[in-house]
């Protein structure tokens, strides 16, 4: 409910975690804030509403992984709630490519999915967009 004022990564044995939450989404500034911290890994506890989730979650969710080349492992809150909201659901981890390695729609569940390290790093030898960025663009 009240923004954070710093960008968080954390060692893990899997590899570096960036954490965004929920609303932060909405703002590939601050993955790639977190990219340049060395993630290789996004956690993302989130709860869309079912509106803007439908309309934005699997494409947010998909082009902070294709963009930072790294892993986003989304946990979504989904279904109806007493204060008459719904959530979206669809909890999923995505691979640096984009690709959906697992989802799940609503309700209690777990999802996993291998984190890949070895692909990971192939893909940002073999596709170096990250070092390609030129800033600032507007002084």
């Amino acid at each position: 409910i009240e923004p954070g004022d710093q960008v968080l990564v954390l060692d893990t044995p899997l590899g570096r975690l960036g954490i965004l939450v929920c609303y932060d989404l909405r703002f590939p500034e601050q993955a790639r804030a977190l990219q340049q911290l060395g993630l290789d890994m996004i956690a993302l506890p989130a709860a869309f509403t079912a509106r803007t989730g439908q309309a934005h979650w699997e494409t947010l969710v998909r082009a902070r992984a294709i963009e930072n080349l790294s892993y986003v492992i989304a946990a979504a809150q989904g279904g109806d709630h007493p204060s008459g909201r719904t959530t979206y659901g669809h909890s999923m981890i995505v691979d640096p490519w984009g690709a959906i390695l697992s989802e799940y729609a609503q309700g209690p569940g777990c999802i996993t999915a291998t984190i890949n390290r070895d692909l990971l790093q192939r893909l940002r030898t073999s596709f170096p967009v990250l070092t390609h960025r030129r800033l600032p663009l507007v002084e």
